[in-house]
């Protein structure tokens, strides 16, 4: 007699760039699919982590034939392909054997699932331009676990609430400061973010739970996004000493000239440029912190706002802005038109002429970082 078919919820997938991400949620998700009570023979677990083509045909295959036997003693099975590397864009990925094997897969899906059969892919990454992740999206429950873009407008927000969920369970607390600080030290490595909450964990205690700036800066190594902001934040404050010391350490990590003048040197000033113009246009005073710049800009017209930062939601990126606000009054408007010139003159410098990098952006930080 034929095995019984259910709806496809029971297949599911987990792919994308964040792979410390890809393989939490995928191990979640094997311990929700089947029952304790199945033991290990409710589990058919295949290695998908293949070393050439020939391997990553064999798994393939070794996947459908366990989605198509039934448990030997009954009640449910989870068959897991685990951390698939063949089906990226890769040497595998382009393979006519591999793509054929992985048609043949989704054709088993796609005609549905016995009864007692769960089926969980897990893979670091996916060509979406394949019919295998198309026909894959149809029928399975996709989670896409993709590395936070922290050059994208509003990140922050985003890793920010994300700190927050995963800190609930250690019960711990954040100040204001010290979130934002963590964010932007962790710039969105979610394996950094985990190993970071245990860090703190251990260190506060049963006597502490809430972590402060302070702790932050003891604890929590720099992440190339934080020495970014570091620098950002110096300019901001007129700390010329500092900046041109995050300079050498950014250049001494491999940063490119052109990337720090572009995203750590270029939006400051740019921010502190549209701030100071709302400020002054609309009488707008000084917030005491850069949330609290938030509600200051809602209260404006569309008009007026039209030209600020926006995020990927198209909401405006009003963080960044906020700590701009903070720091507006240290400059004059003349001068930040003036500066955002000098920062024109210096990307000239940078892709034209055959002056010393580092001699072009410490010239740059000494005119827009000078108090």
């Amino acid at each position: 007699m034929a095995a019984k078919k259910t709806i496809n919820r029971a297949i599911h997938a987990v792919v994308g760039s964040d792979e410390s991400e890809v393989k939490r949620i995928a191990l979640q998700l094997a311990n929700e699919l089947v029952s304790p009570e199945a033991g290990e023979f409710g589990r058919d677990i295949i290695d998908g982590a293949a070393d050439n083509v020939d391997q990553a045909i064999t798994r393939i295959h070794q996947a459908i034939e366990a989605i198509l036997t039934l448990p030997f003693f009954g009640g449910e099975k989870l068959v897991w392909l685990k951390n698939a590397n063949f089906i990226g864009d890769n040497v595998m990925g382009r393979s006519a054997g591999i793509q054929e094997a992985l048609e043949q897969l989704s054709a088993t899906l796609a005609s549905g699932l016995p009864e007692s059969i769960r089926f969980l892919l897990s893979a670091p990454d996916i060509d979406k331009r394949r019919s295998f992740y198309k026909n894959l999206s149809k029928v399975a429950a996709l989670t896409i676990c993709d590395k936070l873009d922290s050059i994208r407008s509003g990140w922050e927000e985003e890793v920010a609430g994300v700190i927050q969920s995963r800190a609930k369970p250690l019960h711990l607390g954040f100040t204001r400061d010290a979130l934002e600080l963590f964010t932007l030290f962790t710039g969105g490595n979610s394996r950094q973010i985990d190993n970071e909450l245990e860090k703190l964990d251990l260190y506060l205690g049963t006597n502490r739970r809430e972590v402060t700036q302070g702790d932050v800066r003891l604890l929590v190594p720099v992440s190339r996004q934080g020495v970014i902001f570091e620098l950002g934040n110096a300019i901001l404050q007129q700390d010329l000493c500092h900046s041109l010391s995050l300079l050498e350490q950014l250049l001494k990590q491999g940063e490119t000239p052109i990337g720090i003048l572009l995203v750590a040197i270029v939006p400051t000033v740019r921010n502190l440029l549209f701030v100071k113009d709302l400020m002054e246009r609309h009488r707008l005073s000084r917030p005491q912190a850069p949330f609290h710049f938030t509600a200051t800009l809602n209260k404006l017209p569309e008009n007026a706002t039209r030209h600020l930062p926006r995020k990927k939601d198209g909401g405006i990126n009003t963080y960044a802005l906020g700590l701009a606000a903070c720091q507006a009054h240290r400059f004059k408007l003349p001068k930040l038109q003036e500066m955002l010139g000098d920062c024109l003159h210096a990307n000239v410098q940078l892709v034209s002429s055959q002056l010393d990098a580092r001699m072009v952006l410490s010239e740059l930080l000494v005119k827009v970082a000078a108090g």
